[in-house]
């Protein structure tokens, strides 16, 4: 029996009979994070890592009926044994383990290789098939060192600062904000943020996660130092009434597209830093092969070359449509004209639904009994 099948509501096991990140309304969801194309709201059960509960419930809301998982423990549903490990994508991302009956499979989410001290570190974990992305799955994707970013954003900054003008980093609200908040030097200048940006910095507060303070420009007593700040705003900010109280700000745009030739010039900003909470293409080879799996399923981003390059090294491998990448396609603003021509583009499927076991009485995720990996 296959594991993970294709359904109209999304990724289904059939031995379990749950899902991973329904974009339709189900029973039981397991969710690998709390993007928007992944966490969707109506489901009657979640289940998630433990580090991601603090995000869910502030954009599900706090009243879900969620189970959690601490990373590496283990759950047995209907024979299936499933276990959540770090992706290293955002706070409480993971990767989903089921193994059924000897065989392995894993559902990686969104992830991404290189620590970035935001979120617990991509895990490898051996499988015989692997589920995995492909946004930025071409060779031209291939990331610097994220402190060398880091010093490039704070050189610009500091630059800005010393002919007082503001410095505004456009920048997705959960997750790469955190993540370029951690990198910033706050000797600087003051650091402000939009409002979509600040309620998530609280839930990285709570889960334990260090982030220099951040305040709102509406409570900066001394407006004279508004030349001296940078500003965390949402690409959705750019060229609205709230954005013009920096006057004669300097701005960027900190994302993995930044890549691509001309897109700085199609966002109109002074500035793009290349900066991703995705796996570059190295870094999605090297996951792929630290897996050890034979079979891959390639879900969304740069399909094609993808599988092309994983057949090419004598792997099973096969691509499958889904209705992920909204979040990025909403983050990044029609910045990857490449990505969303793939997305659309006819894939294989994933194989066919099998027939379904029968209902195992009390079996209900909210009560399933917990085992140790």
């Amino acid at each position: 029996m296959e594991l993970v099948v294709a359904r109209p509501e999304g990724l289904y096991c059939p031995p379990g009979d749950f899902y991973i990140d329904p974009w339709r309304q189900v029973e039981r969801a397991v969710i690998t994070h709390g993007h928007g194309d992944h966490a969707r709201t109506g489901h009657s059960h979640y289940l998630a890592a433990a580090a991601g509960e603090g995000i869910l419930r502030k954009r599900l809301g706090e009243d879900i009926n969620l189970l959690t998982l601490e990373y590496g423990e283990a759950i047995n549903h209907h024979g299936v044994k499933l276990s959540l490990h770090p992706a290293g994508h955002v706070l409480g991302s993971a990767q989903v383990r089921l193994e059924y009956k000897g065989e392995v499979w894993v559902a990686s989410g969104d992830y991404k290789v290189e620590p970035d001290g935001t979120c617990a570190p991509f895990e490898s974990v051996r499988c015989h098939t692997f589920i995995t992305e492909s946004t930025f799955g071409l060779p031209i994707y291939k990331w610097q060192p994220q402190d060398e970013i880091f010093a490039d954003i704070n050189q610009w900054w500091q630059s800005n600062a010393d002919n007082n003008r503001a410095s505004v980093l456009f920048c997705y609200a959960f997750g790469k904000a955190q993540r370029l908040l951690s990198g910033l030097n706050p000797h600087i200048g003051p650091i402000l943020v939009h409002g979509a940006v600040e309620p998530l910095n609280k839930v990285y507060r709570e889960a334990g996660v260090n982030l220099p303070a951040t305040k709102y420009v509406g409570d900066m007593q001394d407006k004279s130092l508004i030349g001296k700040s940078i500003v965390l705003a949402p690409p959705s900010a750019q060229g609205t009434p709230w954005i013009k109280r920096f006057g004669d700000y300097s701005d960027a745009f900190a994302s993995g597209w930044m890549q691509l030739r001309g897109t700085r010039r199609r966002r109109g900003v002074d500035r793009g830093f290349i900066m991703s909470d995705h796996a570059d293409w190295p870094g999605l080879q090297t996951a792929i092969q630290a897996t050890g799996a034979e079979r891959v399923f390639v879900t969304h981003g740069q399909v094609h070359p993808m599988v092309r390059w994983l057949c090419e090294q004598g792997l099973d491998a096969q691509g499958f449509v889904t209705e992920y990448g909204e979040e990025a396609a909403e983050a990044e603003s029609d910045l990857s004209p490449e990505s969303s021509a793939t997305a659309s583009a006819p894939e294989a499927a994933l194989p066919p639904e099998a027939e379904l076991p029968p209902e195992t009485e009390g079996s209900d995720p909210m009560n399933i009994a917990k085992a140790t990996v």
